[in-house]
């Protein structure tokens, strides 16, 4: 993905979870904050599984990230952001605005301590929680990328999320069933931190909807293109491991798409910028 990214000259923001900085054991218990979450679903919690987690990146390859944040850091125009410390589930039961203020702590901490400067936000299963913003904002939170405006997009529990709300946002992967989520870069929210909305997900390959994969793509192209022609942001995002499957259909899709980028750019002017960059042009625009 890098190579990609390097390629194609697209800034992009990588969300990273705070415990993935520590290199070893003792670090991760010595970084943890002291007021946890309590969730009522205990499985949300990854305090509850510490004895599980190996000793270092070389035992535990899964629990710790050292390595390849290094790797991000290498290439141009790629901005570290934070997915909180221990991946908070903002609207669970059993956790608080202190709880979670105590996570965003502990998160900017270990990111500074790594010589990171941390302004954008991206919310652990798009959990937004609009008054925990006000903290974010008080610890130099810039901005955070928002649901999309549709309604099955629409932030929720993991147990509220609903089979209607999962099987449109399935269909809306591959046909135009809540239009292109795109927006003009002047109407953002900007109190108390910049709202970025996400336009669409990146759903990885999957080889039993292989024959679909064409609608797939056309459906991101369709709406990037439409961005473009609007002068208007389009705002795409994935977790690295979606790729971690069919490996080579993944960056073979991801790239279909940047060369569409690259050929907006020469024709209408089409920037690609980290959510960083997009929420500093939206504060400038703002005065």
């Amino acid at each position: 993905m890098l190579e990609l990214f390097h390629r194609f000259d697209i800034h992009a923001t990588w969300a990273i979870v705070g415990m993935l900085y520590c290199e070893n054991k003792r670090e991760l218990l010595d970084s943890l904050p002291s007021l946890r979450p309590n969730y009522e679903n205990s499985n949300f919690s990854p305090y509850k599984k510490l004895n599980d987690v190996g000793k270092n990146e070389g035992e535990d390859p899964f629990h710790y990230a050292k390595s390849l944040i290094r790797k991000i850091e290498k290439y141009p125009n790629q901005e570290i952001a934070t997915h909180t410390f221990s991946h908070y589930y903002c609207l669970e039961k059993g956790q608080n605005e202190k709880s979670f203020e105590a996570d965003l702590q502990a998160a900017l901490k270990i990111a500074n301590a790594n010589g990171h400067v941390v302004k954008s936000l991206v919310f652990p299963r798009n959990q937004s929680n609009q008054s925990y913003l006000q903290v974010c904002k008080k610890y130099g939170i810039q901005c955070f990328r928002g649901n999309e405006l549709s309604w099955p997009y629409r932030a929720s529990r993991f147990h509220k999320e609903g089979v209607m709300k999962r099987a449109l946002r399935l269909l809306d992967s591959y046909l135009n069933v809540c239009g292109h989520d795109t927006y003009p870069i002047f109407e953002v929210e900007t109190e108390p931190i910049v709202n970025l909305p996400s336009s669409r997900f990146l759903r990885p390959y999957i080889a039993k909807l292989k024959i679909l994969e064409p609608l797939r793509l056309r459906r991101i192209k369709k709406s990037i293109t439409h961005a473009a022609q609007k002068g208007e942001v389009f705002h795409l995002w994935w977790h690295p491991h979606n790729f971690g499957k069919d490996i080579e259909e993944n960056i073979q899709f991801l790239t279909e798409i940047l060369q569409l980028v690259s050929k907006l750019r020469s024709e209408y002017d089409f920037e690609s910028l980290s959510m960083g960059e997009a929420s500093a042009l939206v504060l400038k625009m703002n005065g």
